[in-house]
Order: structure tokens, then C-alpha cells, then sequence
């Protein structure tokens, strides 16, 4: 019977003892910015889940790393209140203002010096089409 009670132990301990986390990386470089809700409120083991983080804001070049756990502390708090109300933390880092000089990226395209309007237009259109085409940003220097 010791037997028993010391698995079911080791498989509550095992249960309890594992922290949920999960990082998002949307590619962008990342800023000294941060977000940070240590409890965010989820209920009913996290069937509701909390309530959307406001980064537009603060983050006005976007979001670079969202991470989501449950820690030790967020669990506990869920196992007291049988489920109905389990915390998360959530960590929202801001991402850095683009610039084409901090990457080494070249310019796509280079409007001429003493261009008229129309061949201004025309470069404009092309770097549209390329965007559309490529799913990238297309840098036009001028």
C-alpha cells in the first residue's frame, strides 16, 4: 500500500512540479521595451482566457517575443482554487524601430537624383509590386 501512495505522490509532484511555457519570436529585432503581467487572470483551467495585453501604444513598431508561462506560483494558485481560477504571466517585449542601416540591408530601390513625378510614381508602383510579390519590405532610398 506504501507503494501506491508514494507513486501517487511522485505523479502529483510530477504534475504540479511542470510550468507551462511558450515563446513567440515574430522575427522583428527586439527593443529594451517590455510588458509584463505576472497574473494574468484565466479561468476554469484556462478555457477562459485572459484579457487581450494593449501593445499598440507601447509598441508602435510591433512586437517582437511574447512568452506565455505558468509558474510555480500561477499553478499553485489554480490547484488552490480547484481550476477556477488559474493565473498566467505573460511577457510582451516591443520591438526596435526599423532601420535598413541596422540590419546592413542595402536599398531595393534608388530613386535617381532629379527625377520627375512620374518616374518617382513608377519606382513607387515597382517597389509595391516586388512587396506583393516577395511578402517583404521593399526599401526605397531617394
Amino acid at each position: 500500500m506504501s507503494i501506491v501512495r508514494a507513486l501517487c505522490a511522485l505523479a502529483v509532484f510530477a504534475v504540479v512540479g511542470g510550468c507551462y511555457h511558450a515563446t513567440i519570436e515574430t522575427g522583428l529585432t527586439p527593443s529594451g521595451t517590455v510588458i509584463h503581467e505576472s497574473f494574468a487572470s484565466c479561468w476554469v483551467y484556462g478555457l477562459v482566457p485572459p484579457s487581450t495585453v494593449a501593445t499598440a501604444s507601447k509598441c508602435p513598431d510591433g512586437v517582437a517575443i511574447v512568452e506565455t508561462q505558468q509558474s510555480f506560483v500561477n499553478g499553485l494558485v489554480g490547484i488552490l482554487t480547484f481550476g477556477i481560477y488559474t493565473p498566467m504571466e505573460i511577457k510582451v517585449t516591443c520591438a526596435a524601430k526599423p532601420s535598413a542601416m541596422l540590419h546592413g540591408q542595402e536599398p531595393d530601390l534608388v530613386i535617381p537624383e532629379g527625377a520627375s513625378v512620374d518616374e518617382i510614381l513608377k519606382l513607387y508602383m515597382k517597389a509595391a509590386d516586388i512587396a506583393v510579390a516577395s511578402q517583404k519590405r521593399v526599401i526605397v532610398e531617394y
